[in-house]
């Protein structure tokens, strides 16, 4: 049986959103995140990848926006996390080419926006990402599987596929056999369409008396190694409470925390398909997690975007006011109904 252990392994090889240690301190479980903690934001994020991390800003800052920013605010918007000026034009020159921005030249100036794919794309991330462990889920028992057989030759499309059977809240049973207890079949149906994979078994069914307790599909996901992850997270993010309430925190700061809580929550959605009460252990930690990252990430919007519109003031005055946060609530209402996994990075 294949569990998803607490490295999830195969998930961060490709894009890389938590390392694999729990109990360390927040500087190792959550790399660059100390240095926000602290007064020290020389360092900035070092675990993403640039593309990455420029689509999370412009969905904090830049989103339902239709307005054109020039590269130089993209590529400071990146620098102030240590990513170096080659590697941010190298992250604008990526996301043009899978059609998450769209580039056009004015003089010697390029200028980006957003693509409606990333419109979309944005608007399904946020739904997913600020109801998740909202609502206690139903449950009738019923478990949905996708089968599949990629050949070796085409592994890298058997890890896109896990990306995004992950996205949509499966976990591996076995090599090659896929389950989760929501019924997310038509999505899976779509993105094996996709993907233009064809060897492949998509079924709904009930676990029959008689199953080992081995091969009960709740062994696709190490509850406990989870348990550890939400707890650390709650241990690590409680502090900041206090340094926001005493005013203590700089723009500069605000922004990078607030950046890394966000790509830390989007985390427990490939690790958590939030699961129904009926399998979870008693005390499980996912709401206080979901109340601290609601309670911070919203309380940090104000001087989080203060420091954005800095930065896009210096290259393009008149639209850095035009660089907003928002908040959860405001996420909810503003987004649409979820369906499409976020494109590979």
């Amino acid at each position: 049986m294949t569990k998803e252990r607490s490295s999830f392994s195969s998930y961060e090889k490709h894009i890389n959103l938590l390392t694999s240690t729990v109990d360390s301190p927040l500087s190792t479980a959550y790399p660059g995140a100390d240095d926000v903690l602290t007064n020290d934001t020389s360092s900035g994020i070092r675990a993403w990848r640039p593309p990455r991390l420029l689509l999370t800003l412009l969905g904090d800052y830049w989103w339902q926006r239709e307005e054109q920013l020039p590269s130089a605010a993209l590529v400071a918007l990146l620098t102030e996390f240590g990513v170096s000026d080659t590697a941010a034009r190298a992250a604008l020159s990526r996301l043009v080419r899978r059609g998450l921005l769209v580039t056009s030249k004015h003089g010697r100036q390029t200028f980006y926006r957003l693509s409606e794919r990333a419109a979309n794309v944005f608007n399904d991330g946020a739904r997913r990402i600020f109801s998740f462990g909202l609502h206690s889920r139903s449950w009738d028992g019923v478990w949905s599987l996708v089968a599949f057989s990629i050949p070796e030759e085409n592994r890298q499309l058997r890890y896109v596929l896990r990306d995004r059977l992950r996205w949509l809240g499966f976990a591996p049973l076995y090599d090659g056999l896929w389950v989760s207890p929501r019924d997310s079949l038509s999505d899976a149906a779509s993105q094996l369409a996709e993907l233009s994979i064809s060897t492949t078994t998509l079924f709904r069914a009930h676990i029959v008396d008689g199953t080992s307790e081995a091969g009960l599909p709740r062994q696709a996901w190490d509850l406990e190694a989870l348990r550890a992850h939400y707890q650390q997270f709650i241990h690590d993010v409680q502090p900041l409470s206090l340094r926001i309430k005493n005013g203590t925190l700089s723009p500069e700061e605000a922004l990078k925390v607030r950046t890394r809580i966000m790509d830390v929550w989007q985390g427990f959605l490939a690790m958590d398909p939030d699961l129904p009460d009926q399998i979870l252990p008693p005390d499980w930690p996912r709401e206080r997690a979901r109340q601290l990252f609601i309670e911070t990430y919203d309380e940090l919007g104000p001087l989080a975007q203060r420091r954005v519109q800095q930065i896009i003031a210096r290259y393009a005055p008149d639209l850095a006011s035009n660089a907003t946060y928002h908040s959860s609530s405001d996420a909810l209402l503003a987004s649409g109904p979820v369906g499409q996994p976020p494109p590979s990075r």
